[in-house]
């Protein structure tokens, strides 16, 4: 992508900060956490790097908007170098992550807009149906407490399993309390789910990495998350007080536009949905 820093970062450890930090490859000047300059904004690829740059080429100037784009390909530095001030922004979350991700890590990020919803999904290389799966068979999920609990919900919603009553995105293996193909549970790093489909019977992987791994979650998901109250949209955040930063706003205000919901609607075909 044109004048998009893309930056590969290894999955880094909740408690290692200073290398998330490092890793960042930006100093804090480069935020101008002042209001001035260009608002950089850390992203996943796909697909939230992929609607910045379509913000940036198409609908930023008119507003007075310097956009800079910085790729990760964790769920951890984007945050860390937001708290840095490394970056003025990112783009790559959901509410229940970034609850969890402060309250595990002392950080600060707020949310300033809801964009967009990527339903996850579960995936095979071996079976087509999810009533397929063999007795004993291996479903990957990813290994972050939220994410770990939206996949095995969707499992559960989807009768693969039961789980405890209310215990929500919180839940992990120990809470399935009925198992009845004796599923057994292999946890990565999400960014890792899609890869380990010829390893695993079936993978329960996040949307933008599915779409990155060239599955097409609307056609090729065994079963997918519905998009009906859904509170797992992804959204623009900021560090506590960076709110009312006008370069946020301009973008907050571009990121939920008809042009926005279009391009999203176009691009993905319901792999992604609009959340606005």
């Amino acid at each position: 992508m044109r004048n998009t820093a893309k930056i590969t970062t290894a999955v880094l450890a909740a408690g290692a900060l200073t290398l998330g930090l490092t890793a960042c490859g930006s100093d804090k000047d480069d935020a101008s956490s002042d209001g001035n300059g260009p608002l950089v904004v850390a992203a996943s690829p796909v697909p939230h790097a992929e609607i910045l740059t379509f913000v940036k080429d198409n609908l930023a100037k008119e507003a007075g908007l310097e956009l800079e784009v910085k790729e990760f390909t964790d769920y951890v530095t984007p945050n860390t170098a937001t708290e840095d001030g490394s970056v003025g922004a990112n783009f790559f979350q959901t509410q229940p992550y970034l609850d969890d991700f402060n309250k595990k890590n002392g950080t600060h990020i707020t949310s300033v807009v809801d964009v967009h919803l990527e339903p996850l999904g579960l995936y095979s290389n071996k079976v087509d149906k999810a009533d397929a799966l063999k007795n004993g068979a291996t479903v990957a999920v990813p290994n972050d407490t939220v994410n770990e609990g939206r996949a095995l919900q969707l499992l559960a919603a989807n009768g693969l399993i039961t789980l405890k009553d209310g215990v929500g995105t919180a839940a992990t293996p120990a809470d399935i309390t009925d198992n009845p193909k004796n599923l057994k549970f292999k946890e990565l790093e999400a960014a890792q789910t899609p890869r380990s489909l010829d390893d695993v019977d079936a993978a329960v992987v996040n949307g933008n990495y599915a779409i990155e791994a060239d599955l097409k979650p609307a056609e090729d998901a065994l079963v997918l998350e519905s998009a009906k109250n859904n509170p797992n949209s992804n959204l623009l955040a900021v560090k506590e007080g960076q709110e009312d930063d006008p370069r946020v706003k301009k973008l907050a205000d571009l990121l939920t536009s008809p042009e926005v919901k279009k391009f999203i609607d176009e691009k993905y075909a319901g792999s992604v949905v609009a959340s606005f």
